[in-house]
């Protein structure tokens, strides 16, 4: 027992039912009844036609088991080096204490105002009344963290639709 589809409504045709066409560059056209027949002779759209199944597939009509299984897609994180800086050195930045990092801070404020001061009394013509050498960073060894994993990409589920 084979059953066949209609050309038209994309429903099925069980046998004993439906009409064949074979158009004259030898295309065979099935149609489960005479109202699809009639519509396909008129050119109407099967898309713009309600009750047809390219319809309902276009229009997402009746597939609520299937928006049970649907994920939402999730971004997958990706760290990369930035000009200037290699991805060890952003690691090792990121891992170290805010006390370290405030410290090294403040530091290179007082390195650029020194400067800015050195620079502004060479134009007036005057010397430095005492340049203080900048104090050193206490620096705790650590050990960096691990980067974290990358997830991969789930395949796909479902066909071309």
């Amino acid at each position: 027992m084979k059953i066949e589809l209609c050309v038209y409504s994309g429903l099925k045709i069980y046998p004993g039912h439906g009409k064949r066409l074979v158009k004259t560059d030898g295309k065979t056209l099935i149609f489960l009844n005479r109202k699809c027949e009639r519509s396909h002779m008129m050119k109407r759209n099967p898309r713009k036609i309600t009750w047809t199944v390219l319809y309902r597939r276009k229009h997402k009509k009746g597939i609520e088991e299937e928006s049970k299984k649907k994920r939402t897609k999730r971004n997958t994180k990706f760290q990369r080096a930035v000009i200037g800086a290699t991805l060890q050195d952003i690691l090792a930045k990121r891992n170290q204490n805010p006390e370290v990092r405030k410290a090294q801070r403040e530091q290179a404020i007082r390195i650029a105002k020194e400067r800015s001061r050195l620079g502004k009394s060479a134009k007036s013509g005057k010397k430095p009344s005492s340049v203080l050498p900048p104090k050193p960073i206490p620096t705790k060894i650590q050990k960096p963290k691990a980067p974290k994993p990358v997830l991969a990409k789930a395949p796909r589920v479902g066909g071309k639709r």
